[in-house]
């Protein structure tokens, strides 16, 4: 008797243990992107009625965290033709760790500009830097977020991405 107890027990045991670790990856995916959700408070001030565009010299690549309690991002320190130093938000550590910029690097931008904690800031759509290169993060139709896309429309959005 006590092994027919002891086998599904141990069964249990096991599956509550593998569905433990698996949410716990989950979790800690979804922690790299808390507070960038679409319908988070900062991608609500994403606005196609701010777009525009401005070229410029990425003077450093930086961690922020745009509004407390989210999860670092990465943005762009660049300055303009005016010499005017733009602060350019490209989106969570976690999905833009891989932007193939660089410190130097002569950009064009396209994005939306918006204001957090009373500081103006310039929220990216698409760098392009050279003829050759590119690098989107939003639709540039509406804002929304390539790290809130599911994998196929991901794909989809990346292969049509033209310097």
């Amino acid at each position: 008797m006590l092994k027919t107890v002891t086998k599904p027990f141990g069964l249990l045991i096991l599956i509550l243990g593998a569905v433990m670790v698996f949410s716990g990856s989950a979790f800690a995916a979804d922690e790299g992107l808390k507070g960038w959700e679409i319908d988070g408070a900062y991608n609500k001030l994403y606005s196609v009625a701010e777009f525009d565009n401005f070229k410029g010299e990425i003077e450093d690549i930086m961690e922020i965290v745009p509004m407390e309690g989210m999860a670092p991002g990465l943005a762009l320190s660049v300055k303009d033709r005016d010499g005017e130093i733009i602060l350019v938000h490209l989106g969570p550590k976690s999905f833009c760790s891989d932007h193939g910029l660089r410190k130097g690097d002569q950009v064009k931008i396209r994005g939306a500009w918006a204001e957090i904690g009373g500081k103006e800031i310039f929220m990216a759509s698409k760098i392009k830097r050279g003829e050759d290169y590119a690098y989107k993060v939003r639709l540039t139709s509406d804002g929304k977020p390539f790290w809130c896309m599911g994998p196929d429309e991901l794909a989809k959005e990346r292969a049509s991405i033209e310097p």
